[in-house]
């Protein structure tokens, strides 16, 4: 196959969910590539209609197809390998900076952080909403009795910084803000960089949580710029994995200071990160197939030319998206001065006719 590396495969992935503005769907840029056809079957293969999980290679599969034991050497090595690689894609120092994995998906490490990173005795919390992925981060502290007060803004906007600051001038008793990089429900994507630094001038011992789970791999994000003490992310999303865990990226400083913090054993990240220090190993069972697997996605990531060559894969794929959507009619949700390329929503049409289900089952009829 003739210009294979250029070409790009059109597998568009919908996410459906009734909005509190306007009912919409999501279509995902996470497309594959023409590299990744050369991996796939022969087969039929199916293309998946979720921003994450999303369509991975064949060889990325095929890399799952081993069994090793938790504590042989090799995987112990890929466990190493992983972790710095993950720093490398961060673009911060192994000297400042830890990866600690986290068995589950990504909302494991979203609560893991709230669990470890917030004191038990006077922790509370600013969660920073535009969207259902920031209300999810609020539910987790009302489950956890964390004390939290939700700032809500529009669904088709972005978290804006001024009001930020007049929340921490009002109220020093948080010790944590915490935010979404992209809103994987309607596809914007927030300055988080600008709010850190916003943060840490007014208020410079207050913790800083990022959840970058439909950006981490595919937007560059400067986490020293920002003053971003946690991030996390999942190996299903732009990484292209296949699901199984997810990571935090977090200040050595920061984590160290959390020991005793957590609610709960397993989503302790302080003691996982102790456990992988000392031993290399985790605490309970890890994903080994999954992390096998994903060695060969941070392989094919690295081939592609890492975040800039994944990035610009995605700008391309969304930029086929949305002249193929406009001939058919539909209308963008998010105003032409949003900048996001990971997720791209429309409205409904208002044709009567029109019907979700239908039109979903009718996709899926095609194998689209």
């Amino acid at each position: 196959m003739t210009g294979v590396h250029s070409w790009c495969r059109r597998i568009p992935s919908i996410a459906y969910r009734n909005a509190s503005i306007l009912n919409q769907f999501s279509l995902s840029s996470r497309l594959l590539s023409g590299t990744a056809l050369k991996y796939s079957s022969s087969g039929k293969e199916k293309k998946l209609f979720t921003p994450g999980p999303l369509s991975v290679s064949l060889t990325v599969r095929q890399a799952a197809l081993r069994d090793l034991g938790s504590r042989d050497i090799e995987f112990i090595s890929t466990v190493k390998f992983l972790r710095s690689k993950l720093l490398e894609i961060a673009e911060v120092s192994k000297k400042y900076y830890t990866a600690v994995p986290v068995q589950g998906s990504g909302t494991f490490a979203v609560e893991a952080v709230f669990h470890t990173a917030v004191p038990k005795s006077y922790g509370k919390v600013l969660v920073l909403e535009n969207g259902a992925y920031g209300k999810r981060m609020g539910k987790i502290c009302e489950v956890l009795k964390i004390p939290y007060h939700m700032e809500g803004f529009a669904e088709d906007s972005k978290v804006t910084v001024e009001r930020v600051e007049q929340i921490l001038r009002n109220d020093p008793s948080f010790s944590m803000v915490a935010i979404v990089h992209c809103e994987t429900s309607s596809g914007v994507i927030n300055p988080v960089v600008e709010v850190g630094q916003s943060i840490k001038k007014i208020k410079p011992d207050c913790v800083y949580f990022v959840d970058a789970m439909s950006s981490f791999g595919a937007v560059p994000l400067d986490l020293e710029s920002g003053n971003i003490d946690f991030l996390v992310s999942s190996v299903n999303k732009c990484l292209q994995g296949i699901p199984g865990f997810s990571y935090a990226i977090a200040k050595i400083e920061q984590l160290l200071q959390c020991k005793g913090n957590s609610r709960s054993l397993s989503l302790d990240l302080h003691d996982q990160y102790d456990g992988l220090e000392k031993t290399g190993q985790f605490r309970f069972t890890p994903p080994t197939h999954c992390m096998l697997a994903f060695c060969q996605a941070i392989k094919e990531f690295e081939e592609e030319g890492g975040v800039v060559g994944r990035s610009k894969r995605y700008r391309e794929n969304r930029r086929i998206l949305q002249e193929g959507m406009n001939k058919l009619g539909f209308e963008e949700f998010l105003s032409p001065d949003h900048d996001g390329y990971i997720i791209t929503s429309y409205k409904f049409p208002k044709d009567p006719n029109f019907d979700f289900k239908t039109f979903y089952s009718k996709l899926n009829e095609k194998d689209v």
